[in-house]
């Protein structure tokens, strides 16, 4: 076999082992957006069709809207859902953020200590904690209020470490830089370190975004009454009825789900390049 002949074989292996690849590709891409499809599917269907399995477009999109509307106090919902949310991730970021900068620019094995308890926390089931956040917040009369859902996501463990660890790629240089012009640490992390984080910030924003707008759990507990519900729970009361309609679901569902997807396709290059570690 001639040098011509083995790179001609070559190049042929590498192109059915492109095509298998593309194959896989296309069939588990086929697999992961099917649930997404159907779901578009079967809010243009009646209940009953949905139940048969048929995988039709239908025309019954906007009847399932207006029963919808007409089942719960959809817009309270929304609005309930987005205040919480917006309020949920600036407080967290700018928390969560602080205690990542802190654990990285100033270093003593106390604040390691700490770290490592926070990280050790991120192992404790929150069903596990739910008896004592219940009793906890009903002594300080929090139930049933936006504060009281609000309290528990304000800080997390995995958003302090996401923060850590990004803060390692800042420069040093340049906070020195800054105390030595007579910068004050506050103004260091607003006007320096902030603006040249914006893609981890962006990133933060749509993990704490998408874990907020559909946060179901501890709402589920704390908010008692239909006036405060979040869209989630009023979603999820709409599955509890003895004939569900599975028309009117899917399109809840899709409106629950648009919000989330739109944030993650408007900021997905920040998003990938902060879980690269770059800092812009």
């Amino acid at each position: 076999m001639t040098k011509t002949d083995t790179i001609y074989t070559g190049k042929g292996k590498r192109r059915i082992s492109y095509a298998f690849q593309y194959l896989f590709l296309t069939v588990i891409s086929l697999i992961s957006i099917f649930p997404f499809l159907w779901m578009i599917i079967g809010a243009t269907n009646r209940s009953m069709d949905i139940t048969l399995g048929k995988l039709s477009v239908g025309n019954q999109f906007l009847v399932n809207l207006e029963n919808l509307l007409n089942a719960g106090d959809l817009l309270t919902c929304i609005k309930n859902s987005a205040v919480l949310s917006l309020i949920m991730t600036l407080l967290s970021m700018l928390v969560c953020s602080m205690a990542g900068y802190g654990f990285v620019i100033f270093k003593s094995k106390v604040k390691e200590f700490f770290f490592s308890v926070i990280l050790l926390s991120m192992m404790i089931p929150t069903s596990s904690i739910v008896i004592p956040m219940f009793k906890m917040f009903s002594k300080m009369h929090l139930l049933n209020t936006k504060l009281g859902v609000v309290l528990p996501a304000i800080s997390t463990a995995f958003l302090i470490f996401f923060f850590r660890q990004n803060t390692k790629n800042f420069p040093v240089e340049t906070i020195q830089s800054a105390r030595i012009d007579g910068l004050g640490e506050l103004g260091i992390f607003f006007k320096i370190y902030m603006p040249m984080m914006k893609s981890s910030y962006a990133a933060a924003a749509i993990i704490t975004f998408m874990s907020s707008w559909n946060n179901y759990m501890w709402p589920l507990i704390s908010l008692q009454t239909k006036e405060q519900r979040t869209l989630p729970l009023m979603i999820s009361s709409l599955g509890t009825a003895y004939t569900p309609d599975y028309g009117m679901i899917m399109v809840g569902i899709i409106i629950t789900t648009v919000p989330s997807a739109l944030i993650f396709f408007l900021m997905q290059k920040s998003f990938v390049d902060s879980m690269m570690g770059s800092v812009k």
